[in-house]
């Protein structure tokens, strides 16, 4: 934990207080450590895939040691993965869904049907993106997708909320 928490000082000081029992670390470091160690997903299951996620959720994969609960409640999520063919007639429900989840909130896509159509893409009852209805963070290919990339589309947004700024300004190039 505290390599992840640890702000660039030199290696003498960061050592020191390391030893005395301190950490040094900005609140937006902090927040996101937290935020990417504990996420609730909403599951929107609608076809083949949510069986592959129900699947990483499972025993052999156990989503538990990531912090990763399933949560049957948007209001106690942030994030929700999409998993399956999204219809026309579930767009506005997934849209109701994500309306209702608390900020900040992230979108997994998971399977080629809910990032571009899917073989149904042709169809008239089928939305050709999730990202047209709601915005997507991570997009986890495959028909299904296996768990195992499902882990890895999870790892990617774990790092990218680990990336996000609440606190500190943007760091610019040009001012000394």
């Amino acid at each position: 934990m505290q390599d992840n928490l640890n702000t660039n000082l030199p290696t003498s000081l960061n050592e020191e207080l390391n030893n005395a029992g301190f950490v040094l670390t900005s609140a937006d470091k902090l927040i996101n450590w937290a935020r990417s160690g504990s996420m609730w997903p909403m599951t929107f299951g609608l076809a083949c895939c949510a069986v592959e996620m129900m699947h990483t959720g499972a025993s052999r994969y156990d989503l538990d040691r990531f912090g990763i609960v399933f949560r049957p409640s948007p209001r106690q999520s942030d994030v929700m993965i999409i998993a399956g063919t999204l219809t026309n007639k579930m767009a506005k429900a997934l849209r109701r869904v994500y309306d209702q989840m608390p900020e900040p909130k992230y979108v997994i896509s998971m399977g080629s049907c809910s990032n571009g159509g899917g073989y149904y893409h042709h169809s008239y009852s089928v939305v050709r993106a999730s990202d047209r209805i709601v915005p997507v963070d991570i997009y986890v290919p495959g028909c299904p997708p296996t768990p195992e990339s499902l882990l890895y589309g999870i790892m990617q947004l774990q790092k990218k909320i680990k990336r996000e700024r609440h606190f500190s300004a943007p760091k610019n190039k040009e001012s000394k």
